[in-house]
């Protein structure tokens, strides 16, 4: 039985005919934590949610809400606040009448019902919206009234299904944003299914990857990014270049534009003794310098990117890197020179 967290997942499994869709995963969420799961579609996330929403049934494992074994409670005796995708609001409904509909279930009084949903709308900045219609409502605010409706019961435990993914870009992070301060206020554990890492790094404290059915790496967004356990991890999170080199437990060796290059190496514990490796080369570690003090190289694309602007360098018939820079007078087919300017470069397995 797991120990001080306030949700645990102990070897899920679940299997539909013969596609394993989730293998033996197991994960602990601390009270206040906010975790996100990620992976591309078909990882096994969403069924992970079902499992400890109790709308699956897991073939094996279990789920532990505050060292209880609730794995085969229904759904509502969980008790547990659902977001989900599409929001799944009443359009008969007014939006007071919307946050109040899981209390009303329960047996809440009118009286208390309207109470309690006003501070929910207030908690999630639309004071004064319980009479509105849902059609009147714009995107964000209605994933905030989604929300308001989950936290109305005083869950244990929130569980969000992609709640940004139907909004567009301007609105998605204003939105996120929004949502982890209100997390955060109302000091509330969730598990927050996405697959878009731009979403799990803005809302989440650690982020838990999945791919077919398997938990990569779990972890603060900045160690998934900087720290990789291997080129699945580096692949999904982030963009990278990836260049063979030496490995010697502490240092890394590339060949790279005719010359050796070695950089201070960070590794997971499973490449002790390895010696042939992949040097992760993130585009915010790379930099344009002087000709003559780094790898030379060709231009051959150039995209505007906000702040800044991304480069693809060819530095040999092999190597080609990406980077980030300010620099707007670099043009395609320049002749330039780049170096790595931040240690350690992180390696991952061949």
């Amino acid at each position: 039985m797991p120990g001080t967290a306030r949700l645990s997942l102990d070897k899920l499994t679940r299997r539909f005919e013969e596609k394993l869709a989730v293998d033996s995963l197991s994960l602990e969420i601390a009270s206040g934590e906010l975790v996100a799961l990620m992976g591309a579609s078909g990882s096994g996330k969403t069924t992970t949610l079902r499992m400890v929403a109790g709308y699956e049934p897991p073939d094996s494992g279990k789920v532990w809400l505050e060292g209880k074994d609730i794995t085969t409670r229904a759904p509502r005796v969980r008790g547990f606040g659902m977001v989900f995708q599409h929001y799944a609001l009443f359009p008969h409904m007014t939006v007071g009448q919307n946050v109040a509909f899981g209390l009303e279930a329960r047996g809440v009084s009118k009286t208390e019902r309207s109470a309690r949903a006003a501070t929910a709308l207030a908690n999630v900045g639309l004071s004064g919206a319980s009479p509105r219609a849902i059609q009147s409502l714009s995107g964000g605010e209605q994933q905030r009234v989604a929300l308001a409706r989950a936290l109305v019961i005083e869950p244990p435990v929130l569980l969000l299904d992609e709640p940004l993914s139907n909004l567009d870009p301007n609105l998605r992070r204003s939105t996120r944003n929004e949502l982890r301060a209100t997390l955060r206020r109302l000091g509330l554990t969730a598990l927050f299914v996405t697959h878009d890492q731009e979403d799990a790094f803005a809302v989440a404290d650690r982020v838990a990857l999945m791919e077919n059915g398997r938990l990569l790496q779990v972890g603060a967004p900045e160690e998934l990014h900087d720290n990789p356990v291997s080129r699945s991890v580096a692949e999904f999170i982030g963009r990278a270049t990836f260049v063979p080199g030496e490995f010697d437990g502490a240092k890394v060796t590339v060949h790279v534009a005719g010359s050796a290059t070695t950089f201070a190496a960070h590794a997971s514990a499973s490449l002790s003794g390895v010696r042939a490796v992949l040097a992760v080369l993130r585009p915010d570690a790379l930099a344009f310098v002087k000709s003559g003090t780094g790898w030379p190289g060709v231009v051959t694309d150039r995209r505007f990117a906000g702040t800044q602007l991304v480069y693809r360098v060819r530095v040999d018939d092999h190597t080609e890197v990406e980077l980030q820079s300010t620099d707007r007078d670099v043009r395609e087919g320049d002749q330039v020179s780049v170096r790595v300017v931040r240690e350690p470069v992180s390696v991952v397995a061949v």
